[in-house]
């Protein structure tokens, strides 16, 4: 009884932390995963014992690889659409792995079923959000405001992990907030086009 109670603040830290890097995913796929790999290295960011990998340089290079790879491919008019239809599934991945790591102290299955609702689940709908929002920047200026959309979730994808390791709560409670926004929006939008 008294352990579970210990690890209660653990796994309420690991929750938030969690969210808010996973939510970064849905922004860009590799630079969370990127900055979470380097602070993890620099000893900034503590990870679960079967995550060690991630803080590899292996990992670190590949990650960085991606993350360039990944921005500029996003200022590529039409190649910035087709990405969205690959970086869905990655971005729930991304997300589920780095919300997994984050907790410290949990059995590994539980890990992974915290990982995957709250880091799958919440990468996967901000990424959707992305997408929709790049679909009608596309559709309203024919792909010439996707540049602005392009920097502004860079922006978000860099400055979310930083922030979500500095005020985890205050980041987990924005992803929450942007979560909220990203589903009544697309509620909104199906319930239109089921409307005659």
């Amino acid at each position: 009884m008294l352990s579970t109670i210990n690890l209660q603040p653990d796994i309420m830290m690991g929750l938030a932390l969690g969210l808010g890097l996973s939510a970064s995913c849905g922004f860009r796929v590799f630079i969370p995963m990127l900055i979470a790999s380097v602070a993890a290295r620099m000893g900034w960011l503590h990870l679960a014992d079967n995550f060690g990998w991630l803080s590899s340089l292996p990992a670190i290079l590949c990650f960085g690889t991606a993350a360039v790879a990944e921005v500029l491919a996003y200022y590529i008019p039409m190649i910035d659409n087709l990405l969205d239809a690959i970086a869905t599934p990655a971005a729930v991945i991304a997300g589920t792995v780095l919300s997994a790591s984050t907790f410290v102290h949990l059995d590994p299955s539980w890990q992974w079923v915290l990982g995957i609702i709250v880091g799958g689940g919440s990468a996967g709908i901000i990424q959707a959000g992305t997408t929709l929002t790049r679909a009608g920047s596309t559709k309203m200026t024919a792909g010439t405001g996707n540049h602005v959309l392009a920097t502004g979730e860079i922006l978000a994808a860099t400055g979310g992990p930083i922030l979500a390791m500095l005020f985890p709560i205050v980041m987990a409670f924005t992803a929450i907030v942007l979560i909220s926004v990203v589903l009544y929006l697309i509620t909104r939008m199906l319930r239109k086009k089921q409307q005659p």
